[in-house]
């Protein structure tokens, strides 16, 4: 049986539906308060429940770099900021994350499979973006290590941020929704892109040494372009006026909305051409 493959239109469609919602999804993160408990702080981080679903059914790729696009466009540039190279390092290892999670589900059927899937790609990218920070601080302090504790110390204050991402926004944001969802749109969601659900059988081949060597090569990139920004050098680096204002807000999540709902409009009328032609 041949692998589940589609065209440049489907995966174009995956890819600006995927944007689109998780746009619209950061940038309502964005309203909801966090809480303190002690010493912990309760954040809610990301829905990425949303990629990793769309992952989970078609294409990985398109879905991952979706995500990606969609954080970076309506949570920063739509906000009225970018911080040139530095936003590369979240938009590296979100697709990283989402897309070997995405790959990792051959067969949408297996809750949990999809359960290791979902929280993997959460911890996938928590994992590296802790590594960025961690040798951010290591390489800042190296000329001054008179100051006791410090290059040590960010390894258990990053730690224990990145464990309490997983385990409070990983898991309540991200696995559970992702269980849910992907077994309920399993079978109805891909007839509307004119494809055949995933099987074991024409799911893409498992992840080999190609996808690492390729992931790791991108971390690198990332680590090197985190590294550029914190020197000065991140190339384009601006902030409007009207950053983060309430209007900036309104107007992101309209356009996010907007876009995700003529989406799924065309691919509702492709669907429903596809029928009436059998």
């Amino acid at each position: 049986m041949k692998t589940q493959r589609l065209t440049q239109s489907q995966k174009l469609m995956v890819f600006v539906l995927t944007m689109s919602l998780y746009g619209l999804a950061t940038l309502f993160t964005e309203l909801i308060p966090s809480f303190q408990v002690g010493i912990v702080e309760f954040s809610v981080e990301y829905f990425l429940f949303i990629p990793l679903v769309l992952a989970m059914l078609f294409d990985p790729m398109s879905a991952a770099l979706g995500a990606a696009t969609g954080e970076l466009v309506f949570s920063e540039i739509m906000l009225g900021q970018f911080g040139g190279l530095g936003e590369l390092e979240k938009f590296i290892t979100v697709t990283i994350g989402v897309y070997i999670a995405g790959r990792l589900v051959r067969n949408p059927k297996n809750r949990k499979m999809v359960g290791i899937a979902a929280i993997s790609g959460v911890a996938i990218q928590q994992i590296l973006g802790m590594i960025v920070d961690i040798l951010k601080v290591q390489f800042a302090v190296q000329d001054f290590e008179a100051v006791p504790g410090l290059p040590q110390s960010v390894f258990a204050t990053e730690g224990f941020a990145c464990l309490n991402d997983i385990v409070f926004s990983g898991i309540l944001f991200c696995m559970l929704p992702t269980l849910f969802l992907v077994p309920k749109l399993y079978g109805k969601i891909e007839p509307l892109l004119g494809m055949e659900p995933r099987t074991e059988k024409t799911a893409l081949d498992p992840i080999g040494l190609k996808v690492l060597v390729c992931s790791l090569a991108a971390f690198a990139v990332a680590i090197a372009s985190e590294m550029l920004a914190e020197s000065g050098m991140s190339l384009i680096d601006w902030e409007a006026s009207w950053a983060e204002s309430g209007t900036a807000m309104a107007a992101g999540m309209a356009v996010a909305a907007a876009v995700a709902i003529i989406a799924i409009l065309v691919i509702k009328k492709k669907a429903d051409s596809a029928a009436e032609r059998v």
